[in-house]
């Protein structure tokens, strides 16, 4: 059984940081795409950032050179270090994992998802 399981979220001033964790279970983890992503109360998910199975990153232009994912082979996880954090960037953030090709900012394709993670950012 295929698990992603998130955490580090937590409530934060703004211009402080965060560092998020995902935990992968039952997946071979190395050769999955990575992502997060997020949703805010009535808004619809949004795509944060990716990370191939060869590390590459691509980043949402919104959280471009504040965000940076990146990931661990050896002990399946992946994380995303959060700095100068905004009102705006508080959400649930999601952890996915996709291992056909495709669009990787499109959530459409990622084949599973952890329960999520909150951040709130308090202007």
């Amino acid at each position: 059984q295929v698990q992603l399981v998130e955490s580090g979220g937590g409530l934060v001033q703004a211009g402080a940081s965060l560092r998020l964790f995902c935990a992968a279970a039952g997946l071979p983890f190395s050769i999955y795409r990575m992502a997060w992503f997020r949703q805010a109360p009535g808004k619809e998910r949004e795509f944060v950032a990716t990370i191939s199975s060869g590390g590459l990153p691509v980043y949402a232009d919104s959280v471009k050179g504040r965000l940076t994912i990146s990931r661990d082979n050896a002990k399946n996880t992946v994380h995303l270090q959060m700095n100068s954090l905004k009102a705006e960037d508080t959400a649930v953030y999601y952890c996915a994992a996709r291992k056909s090709a495709g669009a990787a900012a499109s959530w459409i394709g990622y084949e599973y998802w952890g329960q999520g993670t909150q951040v709130t950012v308090s202007a």
